[in-house]
């Protein structure tokens, strides 16, 4: 079975557990602290909610040079990136955080964080449980806090030991969140494809002055169709409607036919 790749990401710091999800142990750790570039400077405010100190960052690496690092890790640990489950507490990391940095930075992000699981999910589901921050989570599923709450390397393996715990459970895991659009749709059967394009909704009709009618639709000729006005005395008198561009003295070459609305 594929090993799920735990990533729990601070701003500031990339730190990593690898999962092996066949028998929930542990595989490996990665942290590497990211140097700002256009904030260098931490507020006191994220030092004392991250622990982490100024001295850190500025010995770190621009983030270019830590998701290569990153990449390294994974194949010295043995993980292939096409069997990875990148799994997260939240949406924010992988769809906004590292999403937005990559892109105003003009970054390459491996293919492998555009997919993801977000843990709340399952714990949710699992525990008939209303919000809860990953600190309440780990207790309520009845397991012991290690580290410092909002810590890149503590919060990573919190939510490792998170992960084993629901999996020792059986609680289902699968993706939750993703930024890959999906794949277009099959094209329709001829039938229905043609259906589709005498349906009224799909023709730009504009209707002239003595009915002459222009369109992009075209009859069984595959010829502009023609459009005209109903002149003989009735109920329906006046009404426009398309029929084949293919008119002749002798009628029409196709039997297409289309009320305009």
């Amino acid at each position: 079975m594929a090993p799920l790749y735990i990533l729990t990401t601070v701003p500031r710091v990339l730190s990593q557990f690898l999962v092996d999800a066949a028998t929930g142990g542990l595989v490996a750790s990665f942290r590497t602290y990211v140097k700002p570039r256009h904030h260098p400077r931490l507020t006191a405010f994220c030092s004392e909610l991250t622990g982490i100190q100024q001295e850190q960052v500025d010995g770190g690496v621009d983030l270019a040079t830590a998701l290569a690092m990153h990449d390294e890790w994974l194949a010295a640990a043995g993980a292939a990136k096409n069997r990875l489950a990148v799994v997260t507490w939240g949406d924010w990391d992988c769809r906004t955080m590292l999403e937005s940095e990559c892109t105003f930075k003009g970054l390459a992000k491996p293919a492998y964080f555009d997919r993801w699981i977000n843990l709340r999910i399952p714990f949710e589901a699992a525990f008939d449980a209303g919000r809860r921050n990953l600190q309440e989570a780990v207790r309520e599923a009845g397991l012991q806090w290690n580290g410092r709450l909002h810590r890149g390397l503590d919060d990573a393996r919190n939510t490792a030991c998170l992960l084993v715990e629901l999996m020792r459970r059986g609680v289902p895991i699968s993706i939750t969140g993703s930024l890959v659009q999906p794949p277009p749709p099959p094209p329709p059967e001829p039938e229905l494809q043609l259906q589709q394009q005498l349906s009224p909704a799909n023709h730009n009709f504009r209707w002239c002055v003595g009915g002459a009618a222009a369109t992009d639709c075209c009859c069984y000729c595959g010829v502009a169709v023609r459009g005209d006005v109903v002149t003989t005395p009735g109920p329906m008198q006046g009404r426009c409607f398309l029929s084949c561009g293919n008119w002749t003295p002798m009628g029409p070459m196709c039997p297409f036919f289309l009320w305009a609305a």
